[in-house]
């Protein structure tokens, strides 16, 4: 099953970093958070990403095409112009680099994503955030309810979408950023059918988190997968620190691989 990646926004919100390097790219622990994302999906054996890019996509490009030079240590033969690669400890990735346009809203990069994804089930989640989420079991729920897509909820403070659920888990509705706290929102790590492809228009300026989702919604076609544990965005230069705090602690509860 290939994850799907959203690492093109413009990370305003996060402009003391990303005026120099996509929001994706911010590093966590010396290592880009997109990388940390990347590392939780692997840990339970989905290997195979395709990252939509977009604002400063070339940094993400160039990152994994040098991967063995940021992973592994390196003998370099200046006379003879040869490098060796000692003691390789790369990831068993592989990562489609798929470029969705500059100015391409959410659903349209996903939208873009469709010849690569064919008619299997797929991953998607966003390129900012970080969660001890249990893959495995996010994807046995969402082969147990048969529908379109599975959205993982959590609880934060209120800064975001906030999702009408019922007792079975069915999301009946969507509403973007309400006032207050407490709600389940919309914390990506999604699962997805296909046919999700068939509510995204086409044109850059669909929002997936609008019309998509809401449709998809009023169908009876989303169910939510309810975490409990950890699950912090990164959407400001204080949750970037309170997540280095974390990783330098040894206290980061995301990270599941040895």
């Amino acid at each position: 099953m290939k994850v799907l990646l959203l690492a093109g926004g413009f990370g305003t919100r996060l402009s003391e970093e990303t005026d120099i390097r996509p929001k994706p790219m911010v590093e966590i622990g010396g290592k880009p958070i997109l990388w940390h994302i990347m590392k939780i999906y692997s840990s339970y054996g989905f290997n195979d990403f395709v990252v939509l890019l977009g604002y400063k996509g070339y940094y993400i490009k160039e990152y994994f095409a040098n991967y063995f030079l940021h992973q592994s240590d390196v003998t370099i033969d200046l006379k003879d112009n040869k490098m060796e690669i000692l003691n390789n400890s790369s990831e068993p990735w592989k990562v489609t680099l798929l470029d969705t346009g500059l100015n391409a809203m959410t659903g349209a990069r996903i939208k873009k994503a469709q010849k690569f994804v064919g008619d299997e089930p797929f991953m998607l989640t966003y390129g900012d955030g970080v969660a001890d989420i249990d893959i495995e079991a996010l994807v046995k729920f969402h082969k147990s309810h048969g529908k379109a897509m599975t959205m993982t909820s959590a609880q934060p403070d209120g800064r975001f979408g906030a999702l009408d659920i019922t007792d079975t888990h069915q999301v009946n509705a969507f509403t973007e950023k309400p006032k207050g706290d407490g709600g389940w929102v919309n914390a990506g790590f999604f699962v997805c059918e296909p046919k999700v492809f068939d509510y995204i228009d086409a044109g850059d300026e669909v929002v997936f988190e609008q019309t998509p989702l809401r449709s998809l919604a009023e169908d009876g076609e989303i169910y939510t997968y309810k975490h409990e544990g950890f699950w912090k965005p990164m959407d400001s230069l204080k949750d970037k620190n309170d997540l280095n705090k974390l990783w330098d602690t040894n206290k980061a509860p995301w990270k599941g691989w040895a």
